[in-house]
Formats: structure tokens, C-alpha cells, sequence
């Protein structure tokens, strides 16, 4: 297994000399088009982690949770729950701390405590990613990605509580 990363720079190597390309040339402009794609990703990462920061330090993820939680208990969503379903779209790193609080009450054999680990290690922060890829894009439509995104972890989320229920 320690092997895979060289024997793939090794190959890579190989068939760039056998396809007579310059390794270190195409290195270099992969390199120039990385420092573009990074200069251009920053305005959306910067505005999504502000957006991110305000709402948690705001209190308003608390707020919004203890009233979601029972329209979430209406898909099979525990209301305890609430609080993580409304914050791992946002941010990775808050969702895992969310996550941690909820195993430190209800254990990680509980059925809570299963949902939450599934949903946690299931889905993703969706707004970073789609500051990621909406920043290189120039499709007209990319905005629809976001209430997509939405549904369609909510989706995963319910899936991932009942399926929780029968494991």
C-alpha cells in the first residue's frame, strides 16, 4: 500500500518520456493554473466562512434548531438532531463539534447517536463546496445548485435516519 503513490509518479514519469513531453514544463503550468484557480476561490471562501462564523457566534443556529426540530421529528428526524442538521451544510468543523456533544449525551450506540455518526460521515458542507465550484463556473444556471444541494442532503438525512432504526 506505501507503494501506490510512487509506482503512480513512477508511470506518470514513464509515459511522459514515451509521449516525449516535458514533465517539468507541464509541471510549471499546472502549477500557474492552480494560483489562478486559488485567487479566484477566495472572495466566495472568504464570504462563506464570514456568513458561517456570524451565524454560529450568533446564537441563531440554537435559536432555529429548537423550532426545526419538530417539523424535523415530522420526517423521522430526531429533534435532537435539529441542531446538526442545520449546521453541517454550513461548516465541517461545527458539525463535529455538534457531533461530539451529541455522543457525550446520548452515546454513540444510541439510535441518535447512530443517525448523527451517519449523517456526519455521509454528507458534506455544502456551501463551501459550492463556493468551490461555482467560482470556476460560468454556467448561468449554477444558483440552482444550492436549494439542490439542500434537498438533496436533507433527503440523505432522513434516508440516513430510518435506515438507522433497522442497524
Amino acid at each position: 500500500m506505501k507503494y501506490v503513490i510512487p509506482c503512480l509518479i513512477l508511470i506518470t514519469l514513464i509515459v511522459a518520456v514515451i509521449k516525449k513531453v516535458s514533465v517539468y514544463d507541464s509541471f510549471i503550468e499546472g502549477a500557474k493554473e492552480a494560483a489562478k484557480l486559488i485567487v479566484s476561490l477566495l472572495p466566495f471562501l472568504t464570504s462563506v466562512f464570514v456568513l458561517i462564523e456570524v451565524f454560529e457566534a450568533s446564537g441563531l443556529n440554537v435559536y432555529i434548531s429548537k423550532y426545526l426540530g419538530y417539523v424535523f421529528s415530522f420526517f423521522g428526524i430526531p429533534k435532537e438532531l435539529s441542531e446538526l442538521v442545520i449546521i453541517r451544510p454550513l461548516s465541517g468543523s461545527g458539525s463535529l463539534g455538534v457531533l461530539e456533544n451529541i455522543l457525550l449525551e446520548y452515546g454513540p450506540d444510541s439510535y441518535v447517536g447512530k443517525c448523527a455518526s451517519v449523517v456526519c460521515g455521509a454528507s458534506d458542507t455544502v456551501f463551501y463546496i459550492v463556493a468551490v465550484y461555482l467560482s470556476a463556473s460560468d454556467d448561468k444556471r449554477a444558483p440552482l445548485a444550492v436549494p439542490i444541494s439542500l434537498i438533496a442532503s436533507f433527503i440523505g438525512t432522513v434516508a440516513a435516519c430510518f435506515l438507522c432504526r433497522f442497524f
